[in-house]
């Protein structure tokens, strides 16, 4: 999920080169999207999304310059709790039949730290559309030691109400503000080759 600039790049370039964007891709094994909500004052429910797609534009030169966008199955929401699951696709909540899909598309970066940065992007949520800030982190980016590839791993964090989305059950009983995290994996892929001209007869 523009990413950030960090200040020692000679570590980084001792293991990924760094020219343009290149395509990174997410490790669906290594990556959560989850939630979190309070519940009457009692506790915190928490919810995670098992499905998503996404594309990431990583520039190490310049990581200010990258950009990402992810569209998540509303329906894959997961709470361990099959009835709650339920009632979380209905109406009442995230009515998944009209609204299937939530998308995050950044907009900018705001570099605030060697390896933090304020990752603003357009949210749709329930059918409404609303720019969201997330303070995120770079774990780290170097050579993958499994795939012998260039990867970077991100932590992002963040805040939104729910009733701004048009989400505005239970007011009392469930909580306004709405808990986001994000951890995840991604590895460089090769962009696909150029299509060859066909040979002339």
């Amino acid at each position: 999920m523009k990413l950030l600039r960090i200040a020692p790049l000679a570590l980084i370039a001792a293991s990924v080169p760094a020219f343009s964007a290149e395509p990174y891709a997410f490790d669906a094994a290594h990556t959560s999207i989850s939630y979190s909500i309070e519940h009457m004052g009692l506790s915190e429910m928490h919810g995670v999304f098992r499905k998503f797609d996404g594309a990431l534009m990583l520039d190490t030169a310049d990581l200010s310059k990258s950009s990402v966008s992810v569209k998540i199955d509303a329906a894959s929401i997961d709470t361990g709790v099959d009835k709650l699951d339920e009632h979380l696709r209905a109406p009442d909540f995230f009515d998944v039949a009209k609204y299937p899909q939530i998308s995050f598309t950044s907009t900018t970066v705001e570099p605030t730290g060697a390896n933090s940065f304020k990752l603003t992007g357009d949210l749709t949520l329930h059918g409404v559309t609303k720019s969201v800030t997330l303070d995120a982190t770079m774990r780290t980016i170097a050579s993958h030691p499994f795939r012998k590839v260039p990867a970077a791993g991100f932590r992002a964090t963040g805040t939104l109400n729910r009733s701004d989305f048009g989400i505005v059950t239970y007011p009392g009983a469930l909580g306004e503000v709405v808990k986001i995290r994000i951890d995840t994996e991604t590895v460089q892929s090769a962009p696909a080759p150029a299509a060859k001209p066909d040979a002339e007869g």
